[in-house]
């Protein structure tokens, strides 16, 4: 797929992740022990040979920066091609411009400049390992116009607000697209990951800007089903959709069944992040350790149940963590006990504290709080 340019979408509803995405973009919010949820697409755009990635962000990506550098990590710090990140031209604070067509439109010099004939552009907000390859293949032999890959989903749940689902026919065309939709009347939920040759792409955004038209999907491909040949791609694989506190729990916890952790990092090719080099975690005289996932640079003296640990966390003696993610550089002091609580970097649950949530509702504890 050297021919294929990859386009990160990520502006996506900041407030959906609510204190976790408060102060950082959806797709930097931390995952899975060590990784950021954007190291998911970006590894997989890498492991299936694309080379030149821009990353379309709206505000707060401080945090994303510093996180993807210059792309060494994911073999995109290049001379040529590489890493782009492709802000906004401007940002008023009233998020007039979370619309995304108007940001397609200001970096059309960056889309027509590359030399790739084709475009593959993704949010970050669902997590899968997936090898783009077959899809490509796919788009090319049915000569589509748009390819969108979707998940056929065994059921649904109720609360999908991000979510848009397709109807199509049985050669796989795609006759109608919904965003959002109200009732379900479709379970192939689209992975908002679409291929496209770039020239259409340029088209669509020319043809929407000019009619004052704001959003890539909504304005380019729903109102232009009837004329293009646009087709749906099925993906087979794991699919985490992430678009509330819920949906982020969950399926965290997935990560401690095996066979969902081996899907989701091994499946179609590794899953890269930014190392930080630590100490191997450090299990004092005490510590107990049960179905944990547990990243390195800890001390661990107290008891970790059903739970994921990043980096740097302290968990103090005769402290118990149960179900609960506790992100970097948090201290849980003695005796604390947490249950089903999900704590930002940085967090101090001071001593004898207990703080209790549910599976279903778990207690979020924003960016350094101290309790």
């Amino acid at each position: 797929m050297k021919n294929v340019m990859g386009i990160i979408n990520i502006m996506e509803n900041e407030d959906f992740l609510m204190e976790l995405s408060y102060h950082r973009p959806v797709a930097a919010v931390p995952f899975g022990g060590r990784y950021r949820m954007i190291d998911f697409v970006l590894s997989n755009m890498v492991n299936s040979g694309i080379q030149n990635v821009g990353i379309l962000v709206q505000n707060s990506y401080r945090a994303l920066m510093d996180h993807l550098g210059r792309g060494k990590e994911w073999d995109l710090d290049r001379k040529r091609d590489g890493l782009f990140f492709l802000p906004p031209d401007q940002y008023n604070g009233q998020g007039i411009y979370r619309w995304d067509l108007r940001h397609f439109y200001t970096h059309l010099d960056y889309i027509n400049y590359s030399r790739h004939k084709y475009v593959l552009i993704s949010g970050s907000n669902m997590l899968c390992n997936i090898n783009y390859q077959e899809a490509f293949e796919f788009h090319q032999a049915m000569n589509a116009d748009i390819t969108l890959i979707y998940k056929d989903m065994e059921s649904i749940r109720d609360n999908l607000p991000q979510s848009s689902f397709i109807d199509i026919a049985e050669d796989g065309r795609i006759f109608g697209l919904e965003i959002s939709p109200t009732k379900i009347n479709s379970f192939k939920m689209s992975m908002e990951m679409c291929l496209m040759k770039k020239s259409l792409l340029v088209d669509l955004i020319n043809c929407c800007y000019s009619r004052g038209e704001c959003d890539l999907i909504r304005d380019g491909f729903i109102k232009n089903l009837h004329r293009l040949r646009v087709y749906g791609f099925p993906y087979q694989g794991y699919l985490a959709t992430i678009d509330n506190i819920q949906s982020y729990y969950k399926h965290s916890m997935d990560l401690l069944k095996p066979e969902i952790w081996r899907k989701l990092f091994f499946e179609q090719g590794l899953i890269y992040t930014k190392p930080k080099d630590g100490a191997p975690t450090k299990y004092n005289e005490g510590a107990r350790v049960s179905n944990a996932l547990i990243a390195n640079d800890c001390i661990i003296d107290g008891f970790v149940e059903n739970s994921i640990i990043f980096r740097g966390v302290k968990i103090g003696r005769g402290a118990h963590v149960k179900d609960s993610i506790i992100m970097q550089k948090c201290d849980i002091q003695e005796d604390a006990v947490i249950e089903s609580v999900i704590a930002d970097k940085e967090v101090i649950v001071t001593k004898v504290k207990h703080l209790k949530g549910e599976k279903h509702y778990p207690l979020v504890i924003k960016k350094r709080t101290i309790i």
